[in-house]
Order: C-alpha cells, then structure tokens, then sequence
C-alpha cells in the first residue's frame, strides 16, 4: 500500500468527515440503492410468480398440448370421437420432453338441486389423467377411484358447491344433451367426493371432473374413443417448439393447438408483465445511480483539498479516482445489503403467509404468488454493481480537473 492510500483512508475515517455536510447525502444514497432493489426484487419475484402459477393452473386443466380432430369446433365440448391407438398413446416416444399425455371427453351438462341450477363443463377422465396436476388444488375431500367399475364419483369446484348450497357426500342430477336428436336430455346422478379450488374464476365456475365412461356411454362412443388427447411437456417455455415436433410426428388427420393459443387473451396480458418489469428495473437503476452520482460529486467537492494533497504527494488521476470509486462501490454494497435482506424478506412472508390478498376475476389468483430466484437476484445484484460503478466513472472524471497547487490553498 502507498503513502497516498493511507492518508485517504484516514481521512474518509475522520469524525469530520462523518460529520461533515455529505452525510445525509450519503445515508439518502444507501436508502435510494436500498429501496431501488426492494422495488427491484419484489416486482421480479411477484410479476415471474404470477406468470407460473397463472401458467400452471391452465396447464394443470387443459394439458400444455391439446391433440384433436380437425373440425370447425371452437368450443371446449368433445364433438368427433378420437381413437386411443395412436402411436403416441399412451407413451410419446417420438418427440423429446414430453412428459404424459392423457386422453379426456368434455361435455356440457346442467346441475340441477332442489333449490338451484348451474350449467357446467363434464370433463371426463380416465386411468391416465395424472391427478397430481390437481392435487394441489383440491381443498377437502379426496379424488375419484377410477381404477375399478364405473362409478359416481365426482370433484366439483369449491365455488360451484357453494353457489348450489353442496357439500361433501351430497348428491345431485346432472343433465346431458343427447346426441341423437332426441330432445329429451340424459341425467346421471353423482356424488361428492371432492372440492378444489384453483382461484382460476372461469375453471372454478364450470369445471367438473368425474369419470370417462359417463361420458363415452352418452355420446354412444366405445370404450376406446376419446375427445382429445392433453400433452405435458417438461419445460413451458419450448412450448410453442414442442408444438411444432408433435404436429409433424402425429396423424396428418390430427391437429395441435397449445394452450398459449387456446388462451391467447390471458398470454398476451401475461406478456404485458415482460415488460412492466422491465420499466420497473431501468427506473429503480436510473435512480439508484443518480443517487449515486450525487454521493460522490459531493464527496469529490468536500475532499477537493485531499486529493490536492494526494497528488501533490505523486498521486496520478486514475489512483486518486480509485480512492472515490471504492469508497463509492461500498455504499453501493451496504444498499445492496439492505435491499436485499428487506426485499427478499418481504418476499418469504408474501410465500409462507400470504399476506397480500388479490382478486381473482383480475388476475386468476386469490394470492399474490412468488418466485424468489436466487439466480435472477444474484443477477439483478451484479447488473446494478456494474451498471452503476460504469456510470460513476464519469463524475470522477472531475477529479482530472482539479489542480494541487489551487486545492492545498483552498479552505
């Protein structure tokens, strides 16, 4: 270490330096950096974990491929039936990252009580259906025994049982349109098992699972004939890629649609997110490092005789510029430091308590979802580091400008 270096150092220590006039500068910068990654951390971490539970509550009801008949059918009800002896059933070898695929019958129906009616969507499920896409939304009950004979057994939606004043063990009426012309609808009566609730307002409002062969019984299909087939894949964001391969790898009679394009209206809001966090993050950084720059030009101006005493010592421009810069990456650090701790702990109470309560016919969710990213914060740490520490270069600059024979005089 150099003579220059521990006088600088002694002098940044003084009582009067921390007394001076640049102290609640300072302290303003720490708080901006400080609440800048606050800003920063909990807009990544809520606006990511929206965008996943939003995407898993629609993949979890719907697949994240849906594998059809070609038809003019816009609707979720099964109209043409779909044989399972499909090259791809029950095991999609031929497209890598596939996980399960599951074949369903989606029919509308009507619930009707001694005191109300609700329309609904059947959907009809089978030994495939993978109800650990589910299970995290069912909130009492159990799920259907499919495995055995047919049963009754149904999972209803905690929203719908209490709209038609049901309850576990209740059973009810369901009406089916038939599909020979007669106008007289079918009625199958089931039973309770389960309520779930996903807080996704337009599954929540018609969504009834139970079993298949309801269904395939109705619309006088075989045992072997489903609506259309649901895909999971291992990783969201190849969707739209994985969409692609298994078109090219099914029947030529067969069509793919991925639920971004099934839901493209919530997609596209979901999109929108991309880029308000990345406003949040440009404006948070322009701040912080405003702030910044404002620390050290007065730090610069309050120790104009210093580094005139330092250079006039053999000091260059570029170590006396240093001695700033490092004084400046430590605030820099202990507004990192503060931010951090703060925002991720905000995060963690948000996860385990669920504090912030949301509205679910606006955003799909009862509670505001997080995703607390250690590689994204890691990242956000780094960018802010670097973003500001280039930026700062330019009021050091000043530090060129000042002369040691005007500076030692100066008082």
């Amino acid at each position: 270490m150099n003579l220059s270096y521990f006088i600088a150092k002694r002098l940044f220590n003084s009582k009067e330096h921390k007394s001076s006039i640049s102290a609640p500068i300072i302290k303003i910068a720490i708080a901006a950096v400080a609440i800048g990654v606050i800003m920063m951390i909990i807009s990544i971490g809520t606006g990511i974990g929206l965008q996943q539970k939003i995407r898993q509550k629609i993949s979890a009801f719907n697949g994240h491929l849906i594998i059809s008949n070609y038809s003019g059918n816009q609707s979720d009800v099964s109209v043409t039936p779909l044989s399972i002896n499909q090259n791809f059933y029950p095991k999609f070898t031929d497209v890598e990252g596939v996980k399960h695929v599951q074949g369903v019958i989606s029919k509308t129906g009507i619930i009707r009580t001694e005191t109300a009616f609700e329309g609904i969507l059947f959907k009809g499920v089978g030994n495939d259906f993978d109800w650990e896409n589910i299970n995290e939304f069912i909130v009492a009950g159990k799920t259907p025994n499919l495995k055995g004979i047919l049963n009754t057994e149904i999972v209803i939606s905690k929203f719908l049982a209490n709209r038609l004043n049901l309850k576990l063990g209740d059973s009810f009426n369901v009406f089916f349109k038939r599909e020979d012309g007669n106008p007289m609808p079918k009625s199958r009566r089931f039973t309770i098992v389960g309520l779930f609730d996903s807080g996704f307002q337009e599954f929540d409002s018609s969504i009834v699972l139970g079993d298949i062969r309801h269904l395939q019984m109705i619309n006088k299909w075989d045992a072997n004939q489903v609506g259309s087939f649901e895909v999971f894949i291992d990783d969201f964001s190849k969707i739209q890629s994985k969409s692609n391969e298994v078109y090219q790898s099914i029947s030529s009679n067969l069509n793919v649609q991925p639920i971004t394009e099934k839901y493209f209206y919530i997609f596209e809001w979901l999109e929108l997110f991309d880029f308000n966090i990345l406003v949040i993050l440009i404006i948070m950084t322009v701040v912080a490092t405003i702030n910044m720059i404002v620390a050290l030009l007065v730090l610069i101006l309050e120790r104009t005789q210093m580094i005139g005493i330092l250079k006039s010592l053999g000091a260059d421009n570029w170590a006396v510029r240093k001695i700033f810069l490092y004084n400046a990456f430590y605030l820099l650090l202990r507004g990192l430091l503060w931010g951090n701790a703060i925002g991720i702990g905000l995060l963690f109470i948000q996860k385990h308590f669920k504090v912030i309560q949301l509205n679910p016919e606006s955003y799909y969710v009862n509670v505001a979802p997080v995703d607390i990213n250690l590689l994204y914060i890691l990242a956000l740490n780094v960018g802010t580091v670097l973003t500001c520490l280039l930026v700062l270069l330019i009021p050091s600059y000043i530090i060129t400008k000042i002369s040691p024979s005007k500076t030692i005089r100066f008082e």
